[in-house]
């Protein structure tokens, strides 16, 4: 599947593609206009809502974010719009401050599969509540985000796609498309008062490369047998997780 097919341009989001179109191991792909990852959304355009809640169907924004990016931040056009939107929080651990400054304290530096790593250990009461989202069709389509739509966005996507079969080299080679926007994604997160002192894009927390999330994949396995048996000892049940597959792959 051509991966522009798979973007969603607009005019003030530049990290917004489908899930859909990525080959599931047995057969299939997974489905076009169910699942959709971002960057944040509140520079939104009035053309930019219309578009989401008209041609793409959003009825349902997940916002990864933590409690104060939304208190400087806020959700700007996308919080009028009539839209649900459910805010679970992508932290390290359930007793750290829902501030962004924990969640890397040094930008330059990071051990970025390690950070997935915390984040999935930190978080899986709202990984779980994400993916019973996204197997509700009345909450269809959905959209889920944090800052740049990597981090965070990128661990949710993670486990969404390799519990319903997804080859781990597909999902390396998705998330590694965020280095197509990145720049962008960079500079108009740096002109926000909740990202300052950014490293240069591909570099520190904004760099992108296919190894980190192999890598992340790899620990899954090795640590839960991957993302379908981390989901069920986490508060998942055999049919929600079969609903899963039913709801974002093709046959």
């Amino acid at each position: 599947m051509p991966t522009d097919s798979r973007w969603v341009d607009l005019d003030q989001i530049d990290n917004v593609r489908d899930l859909g179109g990525l080959p599931v191991i047995g057969g299939g792909t997974t489905r076009f206009g169910v699942a959709f990852r971002s960057s944040t959304l509140q520079q939104a355009t009035c053309e930019d809502v219309t578009h989401l809640t008209g041609a793409l169907g959003l009825r349902t924004v997940i916002d990864l974010r933590l409690a104060d990016e939304i208190e400087r931040e806020g959700y700007g056009l996308i919080g009028t719009a009539e839209l649900h939107i459910a805010n679970l929080p992508i932290r390290k651990s359930p007793q750290s401050s829902l501030a962004a400054r924990d969640l890397v304290p040094d930008k330059t530096r990071v051990d970025l599969a390690e950070l997935y790593g915390q984040l999935l250990a930190g978080s899986p009461d709202q990984i779980v509540d994400a993916v019973r989202l996204v197997i509700n069709p009345d909450r269809h389509s959905i959209l889920f985000h944090c800052a740049a739509g990597k981090d965070r966005t990128g661990v949710l996507a993670a486990i969404l796609l390799d519990a319903v079969g997804v080859h781990m080299t597909a999902i390396a080679n998705d998330y590694a498309l965020t280095n197509e926007r990145m720049q962008r994604v960079r500079d108009r997160l740096d002109a926000l008062p909740s990202y300052t002192g950014l490293p240069p894009a591909n570099t520190g927390i904004l760099a992108v490369t296919p190894e980190v999330m192999l890598r992340f994949l790899e620990n899954l396995y090795a640590d839960y047998g991957g993302a379908a048996e981390w989901l069920l000892s986490n508060g998942l049940t055999e049919p929600e997780l079969e609903q899963l597959r039913e709801v974002l792959v093709a046959r």
